[in-house]
C-alpha cells in the first residue's frame, strides 16, 4: 500500500484521482485546497487530513516523514499555472509525482523539472490517459502495421460547453490556463503525436477566447483541428440529443469510435504507474511544444486549408456584453 497526498482536492478532476487511489488499494494521507468544498472526500477517504493553507499542508507532509509515515506519491490537480511549483514541492519533499495535464505551460519548465528530477531521484508522471484507451491503442497498432509512407488525412473536433463562469475563473485567463488549445486540447495533440509522429509544421487559423483551430502536419498525418467551449458551435444532432460535449476524430473519412471507455482511465493510469510503467515528463514534451506554439502563433484567418467549423461566426467575449 502506498501513501498518497493530493493537491487540488476541490477541482473537477480530483474525484477521479481519489477513485484511482482507492481502487488501486492505496490510501490518501493528506489533501490540500484553498477552497474547502471537498465533501466528495467522504466518498473515498474521510479519514484523510485536509488543509486549506499550503504552509500547514507542507508541515504535515514533513511531520509524516519524521513519523516514518512518509507520503510516497503526491497527485497534482491544481490550476495549470501552479503545476510547475507543486511538482517542485513534491520532488523536494521526497515524493514521486502524478500530475494532471498539461504538466506545465512552457517547454523550458520541462527542462528545469527534469533537472530537479535527476537531483532528487524521484519521478514525475503525467496523466496521458488517452494512450491507455483501447480504441486508441488499437489505432496505434493499425497505423504501425500499415503503409509506412502513407500520410493520413484527419479531422479532430472537440467541443465541451462552458458557461460564463469559465471566463471569471483561472481557466479563462490565458496566462494561467494556457488558453483553449492547452486547457482542453493538449491530450488530443499528445495522442495524435504518439500515433502519427512528431510535428513538422502548423498554422493557426483562429484563436479567440472561446475557440481555436488550425492545421498541423505530423510525420504521418495532416490534421485539421477545431476546439471550442462555446455551445453555439455544437452540431445540431448533439444539441437535439441534449449533449453539451462533442468529440470526433475522422481518419481518412472514417470515424474513430472512442466515445466509451473514459471513466476508468485514471485508475488504469495509476495501476500502470504502480506496476512500474507510466508516462514520465519527457513523454509530455512534444505536446507541450505544440500548444506553446499555438498560443504564440499569428493567426492566418480563413486562408488556405482549415477545419470546416472554422467558418462559424465569431462571438464577443462575455465580459464585453455584460
Amino acid at each position: 500500500m502506498k501513501n498518497f497526498a493530493l493537491i487540488g482536492a476541490s477541482g473537477y478532476i480530483a474525484p477521479r484521482h481519489m477513485k484511482a487511489i482507492m481502487e488501486t488499494g492505496n490510501t490518501l494521507a493528506a489533501a490540500y485546497d484553498p477552497y474547502d468544498g471537498v465533501g466528495i472526500m467522504d466518498s473515498y477517504f474521510p479519514e484523510s487530513s485536509f488543509f486549506v493553507e499550503f504552509e500547514r499542508f507542507d508541515r504535515h507532509i514533513e511531520k509524516l516523514k519524521r513519523q516514518q509515515k512518509a507520503v510516497d506519491i503526491v497527485s497534482i490537480c491544481s490550476p495549470n499555472y501552479l503545476h510547475d511549483s507543486h511538482i517542485r514541492f513534491g520532488l523536494r519533499s521526497g515524493m514521486d509525482v502524478i500530475c494532471e495535464k498539461p504538466i506545465v505551460l512552457n517547454p523550458w519548465n520541462i527542462d528545469a523539472l527534469e533537472q530537479i528530477q535527476r537531483e532528487t531521484g524521484n519521478t514525475i508522471y503525467s496523466v496521458l490517459q488517452l494512450r491507455l484507451h483501447n480504441s486508441i491503442k488499437e489505432l496505434k497498432q493499425k497505423i504501425e502495421n500499415g503503409p509506412k509512407d502513407k500520410i493520413y488525412d484527419i479531422d479532430l473536433t472537440y467541443l465541451t460547453s462552458r458557461g460564463k463562469w469559465y471566463y471569471t475563473s483561472w481557466k479563462g485567463d490565458i496566462t494561467k490556463s494556457g488558453g483553449i488549445a492547452t486547457n482542453i486540447g493538449v491530450h488530443f495533440f499528445d495522442m495524435l503525436i504518439w500515433i502519427f509522429g512528431e510535428l513538422k509544421s502548423q498554422t493557426v487559423n483562429v484563436h479567440t477566447h472561446d475557440r481555436a483551430c488550425g492545421v498541423m502536419d505530423l510525420e504521418r498525418a495532416r490534421v485539421r483541428w477545431f476546439l471550442s467551449i462555446n455551445d453555439q458551435c455544437l452540431p445540431e444532432a448533439a444539441v437535439k440529443a441534449g449533449k453539451r460535449t462533442y468529440r470526433s476524430i475522422i481518419i481518412e473519412g472514417e470515424e474513430l469510435e472512442f466515445s466509451e471507455g473514459f471513466t476508468d482511465l485514471h485508475t488504469a493510469t495509476y495501476q500502470d504507474i504502480l506496476n512500474g510503467g507510466g508516462f514520465n515528463i519527457t513523454d509530455t514534451r512534444a505536446a507541450i511544444e505544440v500548444v506553446h506554439q499555438i498560443r504564440h502563433a499569428e493567426t492566418v484567418g480563413l486562408n488556405g486549408e482549415y477545419h470546416p467549423l472554422a467558418k462559424l461566426p465569431l462571438v464577443e467575449h462575455p465580459f464585453q456584453v455584460l
